[in-house]
């Protein structure tokens, strides 16, 4: 039995979830062999090659909007927590701390120096390897697997700031700004410093590809003429599994393209009030025609009125606003489309926002792979 072509309207309508004023429909994905008799949903490359589709609204190096579309919850769901756990970043791990008379504890001020953004040149940051951290009494395995720092698995930076008074030349009498009265009154993140060793110099180049601060001015502490912090910092790469401040995103979330059907002419004052429940620009309106005054039921003798129109649903937030007023009732079918996923993507600056997402990409096909050969192997 040859399958049936599916109509237009049809495979539009299975791809709608039904937002509705207190519950949501058509939730349950309908793409699988079997599930619509007489029709062939059996995947295949082809097929989904021509269904993908990337388009991207924005791409800043730290902040990028695009959409995935023709792909599964699943799929799309995997390139987040990728995005967010998987993907190697640079951190400050261990804080030597030699000297340290500020009222900041020195493990207050290793936990906020250790969630300090870094960043350097790419290739050098894709050079580092991993750092495997000794083995400890309680450990299994022995101390065979483990490494010692190097110049091509530990970065190592330094901080070393001593407060004191300015003079009294220049200042005016009564002055209290601390900024005015004292030197380095307050530690900023710009300056920690970078020490390079071996290939380092090499892989990590000034003045750009130094390792440094993605904000040099993340404020660290502050201190007042006497004290003084002196102390190293070793940094290794790691992934966001095993802790937040290795994870290279502020932000990695998506969401389901809204869709706004009106089913009904919505004129005059109603359309007004129609546009005011959802975000602006979602919502425009046009003047009824006399054509459509004299085909339609719904219009007749309203040439020349205002009626509401769907403009931009990308800008709208799904509130259902409009399904709380009596008036809407009727007119409006609110959904989202389940294989339209707007990405949003925040880098904490270590690497540029659509590099990540190719990466996690490149990730999961890596794991792909993986898991293709052990099938093969089981298989023997």
């Amino acid at each position: 039995m040859v399958p049936e072509p599916i109509p237009p309207e049809t495979a539009r309508r299975r791809k709608i979830v039904g937002v509705n004023a207190e519950t949501v429909t058509n939730v349950t994905s309908t793409d699988f062999p079997g599930h619509h008799p007489g029709e062939d949903h059996e995947w295949s490359l082809e097929k989904f090659s021509q269904n993908l589709e990337v388009q991207f609204h924005k791409n800043d190096p730290l902040d990028a909007s695009f959409s995935l579309v023709g792909i599964d919850a699943s799929i799309a769901n995997a390139f987040r927590r990728i995005m967010i756990a998987e993907i190697p970043t640079l951190a400050i791990e261990t804080v030597f701390v030699h000297n340290n008379t500020s009222i900041v504890q020195d493990e207050v001020l290793a936990a906020r120096l250790g969630l300090v953004p870094l960043t350097a040149s790419l290739s050098g940051l894709n050079w580092l390897q991993f750092y495997k951290k000794p083995a400890t009494q309680d450990d299994d395995e022995g101390a065979d697997d483990t490494d010692t720092a190097a110049d091509n698995n530990t970065i190592v930076l330094k901080l070393h700031v001593e407060c004191a008074w300015r003079g009294a030349e220049g200042i005016k009498s009564g002055e209290t700004d601390p900024e005015k009265l004292y030197v380095n009154s307050s530690v900023y993140a710009k300056q920690i410093t970078f020490e390079p060793t071996g290939r380092q110099n090499s892989e990590f180049p000034e003045p750009d590809g130094l390792v440094r601060p993605v904000n040099p001015e993340i404020l660290l502490a502050k201190m007042r003429p006497g004290q003084i912090i002196e102390l190293d910092m070793h940094c290794i790469k790691g992934i966001g599994a095993d802790h937040a401040k290795f994870s290279p995103v502020a932000t990695a979330t998506y969401r389901l393209l809204p869709t706004i059907d009106i089913v009904k002419p919505i004129v005059g004052n109603d359309a007004r009030k129609f546009a005011r429940c959802f975000p602006k620009g979602v919502i425009g309106s046009e003047d009824v025609t006399e054509e459509e005054s004299e085909t339609s039921k719904e219009l007749e003798g309203m040439a020349g009125e205002k009626k509401a129109v769907v403009r931009n649903t990308f800008k709208d937030t799904v509130s259902r606003e409009c399904l709380r007023h009596e008036e809407f009732r009727g007119k409006v079918k609110l959904g989202r489309v389940r294989d339209h996923f707007i990405f949003s993507v925040e880098s904490t600056g270590q690497f540029d926002s659509d590099y990540l997402f190719l990466e996690s990409v490149k990730t999961l096909k890596a794991k792909c792979s993986r898991l293709k050969r052990q099938f093969a192997n089981v298989m023997r």
